[in-house]
């Protein structure tokens, strides 16, 4: 959920001391090749412990976990081990806003005032200026990440749909698609309305940790939900919110499309965000994306949907995202995206 610029500033201070190798590998060309590249890379980015999925043309055709959840235990992480999201929450609760859109209930164009937000800008903010993180400044007209600003979209939520946002995530998206591994943060109040009991839940989630003085520290989680960030999940569930955009289950096709349409700018140029979503070119294909960076935990997911694809990555430190700037919209800045994507937009794929 970070949302100023001091990861992108860590960010660039990694790139610029080296962090990236100097030669590009070779695309893996077997899935075994590929998880030994996905093993390196979390040892090279810290990271205790990783959960991984791919979905393909409606189905998980791979997953595994890489590492500890629980280094003290030496616990491996499992296909239900439970980390947290972050920000790959926030293509969940952009989903909620837009199925109150093809309900009639909310406009893309209603100003955010309507829904008790107030915020500083030079104009009118737009509820589609808040999922597009283009509410800064003149509204509409530049890209900034703002968490906060994103997290606002809660009260969309609870004017136009009745409930809050956990509520609405829970009937809309959690019980509708059976992702029963997926809750509100556990330390918030909202983790109530999935009704499990959390002694039994939190047996599930991965211990969170920071490296520094070379050396894993284990660290307290944050405790915040909302729209912008604190779902829990397993690489498998959000997997499973994937496939069901892919196939038109959560929202219109022609909604669905408008979420993973890059925002232009005033002179018409293609920013990087969509509507809850990161929309980028890479080699020529589109692909549609999100990462999450917070105190202890990281995500990404990828999504190619010309050719039915998903790579799912969630993890118990932060080195997922925190090496890379992200944030202002460079995917091919992570080396794990990069290890999917060259591998599976290659001539030879390594899941057909």
């Amino acid at each position: 959920m970070r949302i100023t610029s001091l990861s992108v500033a860590l960010a660039m201070v990694a790139l610029a001391a080296g962090c990236h190798s100097t030669s590009e590998p070779a695309p893996a060309r077997s899935m075994a090749e590929l998880e030994e590249r996905l093993d390196a890379l979390r040892t090279q980015y810290h990271i205790a412990g990783m959960g991984a999925a791919i979905a393909k043309d409606q189905s998980i055709a791979w997953s595994r976990g890489f590492g500890l959840s629980d280094i003290a235990a030496r616990r491996p992480v499992s296909d239900s081990t439970v980390f947290h999201l972050a920000s790959l929450t926030k293509p969940i609760a952009a989903t909620v806003i837009l199925q109150l859109v093809d309900e009639g209930k909310v406009s893309l164009d209603d100003p955010a005032s309507k829904y008790g937000i107030t915020l500083s800008a030079q104009g009118t903010i737009l509820v589609r200026h808040l999922l597009s993180h283009t509410s800064e400044g003149v509204p509409g007209t530049h890209y900034s990440y703002n968490g906060n600003r994103f997290g606002e979209l809660d009260s969309v939520i609870a004017r136009a749909d009745g409930r809050s946002t956990a509520q609405a995530i829970q009937a809309r998206i959690i019980n509708r698609l059976g992702m029963f591994a997926t809750a509100p943060n556990t330390a918030s109040p909202d983790f109530g309305v999935t009704g499990k009991s959390k002694s039994d839940y939190l047996a599930k989630v991965a211990t969170g940790y920071t490296w520094s003085a070379f050396t894993f520290s284990s660290t307290s989680y944050p405790t915040y939900f909302g729209s912008a960030a604190g779902l829990m999940s397993t690489a498998r569930d959000y997997a499973a919110f994937s496939m069901a955009l892919d196939r038109d289950a959560l929202l219109a096709p022609a909604t669905k499309a408008l979420a993973f349409t890059p925002t232009r700018d005033a002179e018409g140029r293609d920013l990087p965000y969509g509507l809850g979503w990161f929309s980028t070119l890479y080699k020529g294909e589109r692909v549609i994306w999100h990462y999450g960076d917070w105190t202890a935990n990281s995500s990404l997911i990828v999504k190619v949907p010309s050719r039915g694809l998903a790579f799912v990555l969630v993890a118990n430190t932060e080195g997922l995202s925190l090496p890379f700037p992200l944030g202002s919209g460079q995917l091919a800045s992570s080396d794990f995206a990069r290890a999917f994507l060259d591998a599976f937009l290659s001539d030879t794929p390594p899941i057909r």
